[in-house]
């Protein structure tokens, strides 16, 4: 299913216009031979002389948004946590949504080849903005993932190669248009018309700036004490490493790019995790300034671990969106194996049941505690919306294949799954000759020592083949015992060494 196409961008006044034809990678490395030695002096001087700001912010209460639905409801859910400026929600985002439908969008730097579990609430939060009718657009960060954002980082980033930041655009390009395409499919009641969704990369809009005519444009509405004041520079100034003048000047680009959208396409709210407000609030003033309009931000939660510590590729402990680096069974298992008291606030978080639903499950849950149906229907629920309904399937196949030790799972697994579910596992490819024996398949896999050692394991129970123990190496193989009908075998040696092998010439 193809994705909608946005209605056609609006051009507005008062734009910023590009000028010489110089790529982002050569304006950030200009900007950082010209101006570094002033920063570090500036930097220096204004930290001794000015307090940091304090981060004009509202805490989401009930009453705050009560006015409309889709806040109300997105804040029951636990998925809105700061708004921007600082009455937003308690009036003019509320009429806002009311007059009609609005352009929201969200931004994904692609630093990896795949999004993960802690983006996968943001794309959450744009699809219920777009089942409420309005319209949605994800942009990805081809230009300032050459950049690097430095919130919530502790250092700054290795900078990506341009035909890796086209691959990861490419890809998450990918994953971001089946999750919405499954959403559609699978989680829209149909009961109103979506909003549309477009994908965008904003490199689109930055390749033809020249370094002098952005700063002399933008950089003029931006204020040193007022960039230095963020959170996400003071932490990394005082830091051993520092920051440098690349990564100062992220918040000056993702400003731009909120001012841009909003010029191009109405856009007035963006979303981010609570560690982008202050690139939020940077956004705003910067439209503020140029424009005059009214812009607001909302930000989400950040996804943590079951120890409090953020899901994400920094942290080394993301869950990732695509396939070939997070099976559906992982996912699956991700979400099954969460903690009992964190399950009721994912299924808020992560999932479209509607409210009393979620209520219901839970008090199965309480009911019957050990069949874990609140985890069941979480993990089924994410997995169906990250890789559709045949991924569901195959992560049900994979849990059953591997933990109810069904051969009937086993026979239903394509060569895909089975690679997916044992990742570590030795894959081969074997001739199935006449009078091949238990001990013959060892041999060839290299699955157990050559000799009387070899011999003795396989006689002493060592060896599983498609979940029954064998003890008999002169065993000839034998069709739907041993060989399942889809032409694999699943060896195992011990408790945890597995090999497949699927038999050619059947």
């Amino acid at each position: 299913m193809g994705m909608p196409a946005a209605g056609k961008p609006r051009r507005r006044r008062r734009r910023l216009l590009p000028s010489r034809l110089v790529t982002l990678s050569n304006m950030a490395a200009s900007m950082a031979r010209t101006c570094s030695y002033v920063s570090r002096r500036i930097s220096c001087f204004l930290l001794k002389r000015l307090h940091p700001r304090l981060a004009l912010r509202h805490r989401f209460h009930g009453s705050a948004v009560a006015h409309n639905g889709l806040l109300l409801s997105l804040n029951k859910r636990g998925i809105l946590k700061d708004s921007f400026p600082e009455n937003a929600a308690q009036d003019q985002l509320p009429r806002l949504l009311q007059s009609g439908s609005q352009t929201v969008y969200c931004g994904f730097d692609p630093t990896a080849d795949s999004l993960h579990v802690g983006n996968l609430l943001a794309l959450i939060g744009l699809l219920h903005f777009r089942s409420a009718g309005h319209h949605v657009l994800a942009v990805l960060g081809g230009a300032t993932a050459q950049i690097g954002d430095p919130s919530g980082k502790t250092s700054e980033r290795e900078r990506l190669s341009a035909d890796s930041i086209e691959a990861n655009t490419h890809s998450i390009r990918e994953s971001i248009q089946r999750i919405f395409t499954n959403h559609e499919l699978y989680f829209h009641d149909g009961s109103r018309e979506l909003g549309t969704v477009t994908v965008l990369n904003n490199r689109s809009w930055y390749k033809d700036w020249d370094v002098v005519a952005f700063l002399s444009e933008a950089g003029r509405h931006f204020r040193m004490g007022t960039m230095l004041s963020r959170h996400s520079v003071q932490s990394r100034l005082k830091s051993a490493e520092g920051m440098s003048l690349t990564e100062f000047t992220y918040q000056v680009f993702q400003a731009y790019d909120f001012y841009h959208l909003n010029q191009i396409y109405g856009c007035k709210i963006q979303l981010g995790g609570t560690d982008q407000l202050g690139n939020l609030m940077s956004g705003h003033e910067f439209i503020h300034k140029v424009s005059g309009e009214e812009v607001y931000g909302l930000t989400l939660p950040l996804v943590t671990s079951s120890v409090g510590d953020k899901l994400g590729k920094t942290a080394g402990n993301a869950v990732w969106l695509n396939r070939d680096k997070t099976s559906p069974f992982e996912l699956y298992q991700f979400f099954l194996r969460q903690p009992d008291a964190s399950v009721e606030g994912y299924l808020k978080l992560f999932t479209f049941l509607p409210l009393a639903e979620v209520e219901r499950v839970m008090e199965q849950q309480r009911e019957e505690p050990g069949k874990r149906l609140a985890h069941k229907r979480l993990a089924a629920e994410v997995t169906k919306l990250v890789y559709g309904k045949e991924g569901l399937e195959s992560a049900k196949r994979c849990t059953n294949a591997l933990y109810q030790g069904s051969v009937q799972a086993l026979e239903q697994m394509s060569d895909e799954e089975l690679q997916e579910l044992f990742r570590e596992a030795p894959f081969h490819e074997l001739l199935l000759e006449a009078g091949t024996t238990v001990i013959d398949t060892c041999r060839k896999i290299s699955a157990i020592p050559e000799g009387p050692k070899g011999y003795r394991m396989v006689s002493e129970g060592a060896v599983w083949i498609n979940h029954s123990r064998t003890d008999k190496p002169e065993q000839v193989l034998i069709p739907k015992l041993h060989i399942l009908s889809n032409g694999l075998t699943l060896l195992r040696v011990g408790k945890r060494n597995y090999y497949i092998i699927k038999w050619l010439g059947l």
